[in-house]
């Protein structure tokens, strides 16, 4: 039974400093509130974070670093993008505002990301790109996907919504061999911004036009026009862009939240490494850890309800609601909304992997203000939602 004492311990909270509002405050005071000066420092920032010569693009969602790079990469109508049927919608509407066609393939029992030879069965002479979708926190297995997209001449952008930081093969997220990486800053992430997202590459043609269709197609910084101490109001639409830039509020928060990076990623580590001593009793399965020798962002602790478990997943999480504990699932499958279902005639049979993850996963509180209590409460709400 619920402890009416407790209060409701929710899915996710950020974790806000002073350090981010005095930046914000000072934003604020700068009279210099969309994107500035404080939008180039996150960014110059993230680019030093990563390391490796790469170029950081601040956006103001994740979903619009996806589209500039998708749009970048030249994909349109007529082309076809393979990305995996169990993610956010945010993967695959993306290839639709530019005309082009998702091919969703399913994913990989072991690791929750994409399938990797499912993926190189899907593609076609259409094919344009492949969006891998780094799942948890964990890294997809992109040394082989990296293979095949050079194999057939495909091009690869990386979903990495979960994954700051997260490496794969000893390297950083958004440092591989990618045409694009995109990450996300949204209120719940491993860092945030409250909205916000990066597009990060080593191509200084892509970065460019980017940077172009971020901000209406306009060939000039709008900051460099507005400070400027001569004349420079011209400036000339060469593209037909979009309204993508993050403000300077947004990055003022970024700025402190990415200096947090490690220690966030060290305490969500922590805390998972909790829930995979007190869970390894129980019928459940635990989250998949990195590959040997790399990193997990652990963004979510995300488990699956045994076969045995006599309790149904959405009975499960009423009652860890009813004992006053906030939990998700990640994620209802492309495949059964009803918009991607009927447009590309999808089937549950199609995914199985997907499909049997999507009917057995919970995912669990987990985010860097958690208490060794609140870790616990959790643990004993499972325990009792299982019986």
């Amino acid at each position: 039974m619920t402890d009416a004492k407790q209060d409701f311990l929710p899915f996710a909270l950020p974790d806000i400093g002073e350090e981010e509002i005095s930046e914000v405050v000072n934003a604020l005071r700068s009279g210099w509130v969309t994107t500035g000066p404080k939008t180039r420092q996150f960014e110059a920032d993230f680019a030093a974070f990563l390391g490796g010569g790469l170029e950081a693009i601040a956006v103001n969602s994740a979903t619009a670093g996806l589209h500039l790079g998708l749009e970048a990469l030249g994909v349109g109508p007529g082309d076809e993008v393979i990305t995996t049927t169990h993610t956010f919608t945010a993967s695959a509407e993306i290839i639709r505002y530019l005309g082009a066609d998702p091919v969703f393939v399913d994913v990989d029992p072991n690791t929750l990301c994409i399938d990797v030879a499912a993926a190189e069965r899907a593609i076609t002479p259409r094919t344009k790109a492949i969006i891998p979708v780094h799942f948890a926190g964990r890294s997809a297995d992109m040394e082989a996907l990296l293979a095949i997209a050079r194999k057939h001449g495909v091009r690869v952008m990386e979903d990495a919504a979960h994954a700051l930081p997260t490496t794969c093969g000893g390297k950083m997220i958004g440092t591989l061999d990618s045409d694009v990486t995109v990450f996300s800053f949204y209120a719940n992430k491993t860092i945030t911004t409250g909205e916000g997202g990066m597009l990060v590459t080593r191509n200084p043609e892509l970065a460019k036009r980017a940077r172009v269709m971020r901000l209406h197609g306009i060939n000039r910084d709008a900051f460099d026009r507005f400070t400027s101490k001569a004349p420079s109001w011209y400036y000339e639409i060469v593209a037909p862009g979009f309204k993508y830039n993050m403000t300077d509020i947004a990055a003022s928060m970024g700025i402190h939240q990415l200096r947090k990076a490690q220690a966030f990623r060290e305490k969500r580590a922590y805390i998972a490494g909790l829930y995979d001593e007190s869970l390894a009793e129980l019928p459940i399965i635990r989250p998949p850890h990195a590959a040997p020798g790399d990193v997990h962002s652990w963004h979510l602790y995300v488990i699956q309800l045994d076969d045995t478990v006599k309790v149904g997943r959405d009975q499960f999480i009423e009652r860890m609601f009813a004992q006053g504990i906030g939990c998700s699932v990640h994620y209802i499958p492309m495949h059964l909304h009803p918009y991607w279902r009927d447009t590309y005639k999808l089937t549950p049979e199609m995914f199985p992997a997907s499909q049997r993850i999507f009917e057995h996963t919970v995912s669990l509180p987990l985010y860097t203000r958690m208490t060794e209590a609140d870790v616990q409460r959790v643990v004993r709400a499972v325990k009792e939602a299982l019986r």
